[in-house]
């Protein structure tokens, strides 16, 4: 297990991860580099899984200590910076990162007192470009075009191997400056409060547009690292704007109505 003096390593967060022996393979190489927390998001065939323990090669204290999530966003909630392991989506103008700039970037930030994380797709699908825009970059492992495969085990032990080192060669952490980023959660709050606000003035148009147009909305918001004070503030603005809207509503039907009469 981890050393107590070692900064507290990040999360590990699989999405729809499909097969039991791909878990226990990713618990073993956690355990290899220090790495202890797993979460698994809506994993196909359930949890807790036998097959697991058996690739596990004895990295029981991993699989005994997963947490089940239906979903990213929940998965993330607690976590103050996220990097999702994954090729760069077009779509999405995010950082991008090998996973030694990550890992150093993660070291700094726990040393700081947030909370960290590094989430991986599923086997087949990877992941999605809606839960990409929920995390603060990508983190892109540089390998031959000619041969780009990976399988998950191997991608998830580039990251903690480069964590390894990151802790155990690392100059002291550069801390952060300023107000720490807000969690997930409050992150997530945030977006769909000006969501629903934006849905009421009528602004995705037309309709089929509206994933694509959150999406942008989440990933450009998320690049701001917003603090907790912030969000407040933020989401102060948009309570702001939309009674203001009610108000000129009211006035106009209230026009209205004297005219009528």
């Amino acid at each position: 297990m981890a050393d107590p003096a070692e900064p507290a390593p990040p999360v590990v967060i699989l999405d729809k991860s499909q097969m039991a022996e791909n878990i226990g393979a990713v618990a073993r190489v956690m355990a290899n580099f220090g790495l202890s927390e797993l979460r698994l998001v809506a994993p196909r065939d359930g949890w807790p899984q036998e097959r697991a323990w058996a690739t596990a090669s004895g990295a029981d204290w991993v699989l005994e200590g997963v947490k089940v999530f239906d979903s990213v966003a929940d998965a993330v909630a607690d976590l103050n910076t996220v990097f999702a392991a994954t090729a760069r989506p077009r779509e999405t103008r995010m950082p991008v990162r090998t996973p030694r700039e990550t890992a150093r970037i993660l070291f700094d930030d726990r040393a700081s007192g947030l909370n960290v994380g590094l989430l991986f797709g599923g086997e087949r699908a990877g992941l999605e470009t809606s839960d990409i825009a929920l995390t603060q970059g990508i983190v892109t492992i540089p390998i031959d075009p000619r041969h780009h495969s990976l399988n998950l085990a191997q991608a998830v032990a580039i990251n903690a191997y480069e964590w390894r080192t990151t802790v155990l060669d690392a100059p002291p952490p550069r801390f952060r400056e300023g107000d720490p980023p807000a969690s997930g959660a409050l992150m997530l709050g945030m977006y769909e409060h000006l969501e629903r606000e934006l849905d009421d003035g009528g602004f995705f148009h037309p309709p089929e547009k509206r994933p694509s147009m959150v999406q942008n909305l989440r990933v450009m918001l998320g690049r701001s690292a917003f603090s907790e004070q912030e969000v407040a503030t933020f989401r102060g603005v948009i309570t702001a704007l939309s009674k203001g809207r009610g108000r000129v509503l009211a006035k106009l039907a209230a026009k209205k109505a004297a005219g009528e009469s």
